[in-house]
């Protein structure tokens, strides 16, 4: 069963991360399928804005605790590294898709999670979304160009906060802190994700125009998404050996 569904409302796309019994976490297969499907949304011109949502209680729990434990072993090939990179690259797929992206977040992001919901355009979130870093809970680093993220969306305080201080937000700080457009109830969050796609998505050319020409307007940051992404890698790696070798990484 594919852990990654696209369906459509009417110029819409809806691509929704369907592994609820691990929160949503992502695997590499999953991260593969994610692409594919941007892959297949982009292929067609009649898709005018994308909804990205998570099923069940969560949107994303970030990586799948196997897959970084395989990169934090002693022993670890270098190809492992190159696995945790393409798990990456399918936020990075997220960010370039042709039509403006939406997240709606009920349920908590974290991690790597929190870098997918950063990777839309604009986010909407539940009131009592789990919004935080988590890294540093678990003994990493972050990685994923995870401060150049949280820093163009919401400035170099909040970056340092949730980054490096592990910070937790809900969704009404989330949207005062500019990291959300719109906090409402969790029942309304997909809703209100597809209310505001429906008014850009009737208009598919005009959309994906608009949307392209405001991303390289307003971005990118001081440094670079892909640049971010290189720079933390190698820090991730170190820190997950380590925290495999100590045993601190959870189950």
């Amino acid at each position: 069963m594919s852990e990654i569904e696209l369906t459509r409302q009417g110029a819409v796309a809806v691509i929704t991360l369907n592994a609820p019994e691990r929160r949503n976490a992502l695997t590499l297969p999953m991260a593969r399928e994610l692409v594919s499907a941007c892959e297949e949304v982009d292929r067609d011109d009649d898709v005018g804005a994308v909804v990205l949502r998570g099923e069940g209680r969560s949107f994303c729990a970030g990586g799948a605790r196997d897959t970084l434990r395989a990169v934090g072993q002693p022993d670890a090939p270098p190809e492992t590294v190159e696995e945790l990179r393409a798990l990456y690259a399918s936020f990075v797929r997220v960010g370039a898709l042709r039509a403006p992206v939406v997240a709606a977040v009920a349920g908590a992001a974290v991690g790597a999670g929190l870098n997918l919901a950063l990777a839309a355009d604009l986010r909407i979130v539940a009131h009592d979304a789990r919004i935080f870093a988590g890294f540093h809970r678990i003994g990493l680093h972050p990685g994923g160009g995870h401060f150049t993220l949280l820093e163009r969306v919401a400035g170099r305080e909040a970056a340092i906060a949730l980054g490096v201080f592990d910070e937790e937000l809900d969704g009404d700080r989330a949207v005062a802190l500019g990291l959300a457009w719109a906090a409402v109830p969790r029942e309304d969050v997909d809703a209100r994700a597809l209310a505001i796609a429906e008014r850009v998505a009737d208009d598919p050319v005009l959309a994906r125009s608009a949307i392209g020409t405001a991303r390289r307007e307003l971005g990118p940051p001081r440094l670079g998404w892909a640049a971010g992404l290189d720079l933390e890698t190698p820090a991730q790696v170190a820190s997950l050996k380590r925290a495999v070798a100590a045993g601190t990484l959870p189950e």
